[in-house]
């Protein structure tokens, strides 16, 4: 689904963060990519979500060649992104207002299918952090993507509520056929969902690369 092709990327010409960098994801596959803060998890996502442009290779989607967002590409930021004047129920809808689609569309039932239903009317900062993200997890899949990008996003809840949406996810990748990118850095966020894993590596100042390994080489939840 995803080829990643020999792309150089940098913010400043001395540092590179992607130098002749290649990788390729099968359509339907759950990723999960970690590595230290400044490393390029985050860029790799605006990349791949067409918000950043490579100075050098090609990205292409289902044999498309990504320039600009994609619309059945959904991104999930670390900190939710949700507009805090807007209640649940209207940041779940915006992407459709956006499109210029006036019917619910899958909101009710995502409020319903994620457990925020009895919080709808509630404005971001009435909510915790699970309901935040079930929040920006229903705002992203009411568009019915078909490719999913995390950006570190457990990283702020606790542990009880990070195992249960950790869950959540991957229950929903198997159901709606998702191809899922999550990045963080190295904490319990990283392996149990996924069926594969790539770590980032190199020192500073140098590009990155992608070491990778199946699920049951790089990490396995008894």
């Amino acid at each position: 689904m995803i080829n990643v092709d020999g792309i150089t990327f940098f913010y400043r010409e001395e540092r590179y963060i992607f130098e002749d960098f290649s990788m390729s994801i099968e359509k339907g596959d759950a990723w999960s990519i970690i590595g230290p803060s400044g490393c390029g998890k985050t860029t790799l996502l605006y990349l791949i979500a067409g918000l950043l442009k490579p100075a050098k290779g090609t990205i292409e989607i289902d044999g498309t060649r990504i320039d600009r967002p994609r619309k059945n590409t959904a991104l999930i930021l670390q900190d939710f992104g949700l507009l805090p004047w807007r209640t649940v129920r209207e940041n779940i809808e915006l992407g459709l207002r956006i499109r210029g689609i006036k019917e619910d569309h899958g909101v009710h039932m995502w409020l319903e299918r994620l457990n925020i239903k009895d919080v709808a009317e509630r404005y971001p900062h009435q909510l915790s952090g699970g309901q935040r993200q079930r929040t920006a997890i229903a705002r992203a899949l009411v568009l019915k993507p078909d490719l999913l990008l995390m950006d570190e996003p457990f990283s702020s809840l606790d542990a009880p509520t990070r195992e249960n949406l950790q869950g959540l996810i991957i229950d929903l990748q198997k159901e709606q056929g998702l191809t899922v990118i999550l990045v963080t850095g190295f904490n319990s966020d990283t392996c149990y969902p996924y069926h594969r894993g790539g770590c980032f590596y190199g020192q500073k100042d140098t590009p990155s690369e992608l070491s990778t390994k199946q699920k049951s080489d790089y990490y396995r939840k008894p």
